[in-house]
């Protein structure tokens, strides 16, 4: 069995986490909007953390794309297009924010790789996979209407399926979506909605009988599905 690498978040835990995680929440919530000056002492002083602290949470920062520094001007935060939005870390730190434009960036990247990865997997699979897929559509049954259950039955579907694609970097990406998928999921899952096995069940019936483009078509068909019931919980 082959054993694919996790890439695991940016840890929350301890002061240095809980400053890395507050700072960046204001940013790509907007209430630090891109071009404000950090003003790095106040900061310091309304987290109550030490410099050594801070100044290690704006490198880790730095290193994503949201602030920088520059003589006589500060540190300031960096235009939306520099942040470095394929990161984990960056793509969780928004998720909260469910608006209209999250929704339909992350529905045009669902778009670009699922039904190629659908496409993929029907011509890959592996009788492992297979059973990982079914596993999660049991999964999605036995959630019912409970919210988290739906979600992580829908989070494991999706990653059965980006693994029997067999594409190492299709994987990586499927990672990096994780933090968004989920949010829009729990988004979705919180009232009332449509049964999502049907829709998932076909995509994994064309993998099985090995049928490529029916699995592209499968998967499209869904993914319209989905961004219906993502506009219906908005409304």
């Amino acid at each position: 069995m082959r054993q694919e690498a996790q890439v695991a978040p940016y840890s929350t835990r301890g002061v240095h986490g809980q400053t890395v995680e507050t700072i960046a929440r204001r940013i790509v919530g907007g209430s630090v909007p891109p071009g404000t000056i950090i003003d790095t002492a106040a900061l310091q002083q309304e987290l109550d953390v030490s410099l050594t602290v801070l100044r290690e949470a704006m490198r880790v920062l730095s290193a994503k794309g949201l602030v920088d520094a520059r003589p006589k001007r500060g540190t300031f935060v960096r235009p939306r297009s520099d942040w470095n939005l394929l990161d984990g870390d960056v793509l969780h730190w928004q998720a909260p924010v469910v608006s209209d434009q999250f929704l339909a960036e992350l529905g045009e990247v669902r778009a670009a790789l699922e039904p190629s990865c659908a496409q993929l997997a029907a011509s890959r699979r592996t009788d492992e996979d297979l059973a990982a897929l079914d596993a999660a559509l049991e999964a999605m049954t036995a959630a019912g209407q409970d919210p988290d259950l739906a979600v992580a039955a829908d989070l494991s579907y999706h990653r059965a399926l980006f693994v029997a694609s067999h594409n190492d970097l299709m994987l990586r990406l499927e990672m990096v979506l994780q933090a968004g998928l989920a949010r829009r999921d729990q988004m979705v899952h919180s009232g009332p909605a449509a049964d999502p096995v049907p829709v998932h069940r076909a995509v994994v019936e064309a993998i099985r009988d090995a049928d490529p483009d029916r699995a592209q078509t499968a998967m499209r068909h869904l993914l319209d599905v989905a961004a219906q019931d993502a506009a219906a919980a908005r409304s």
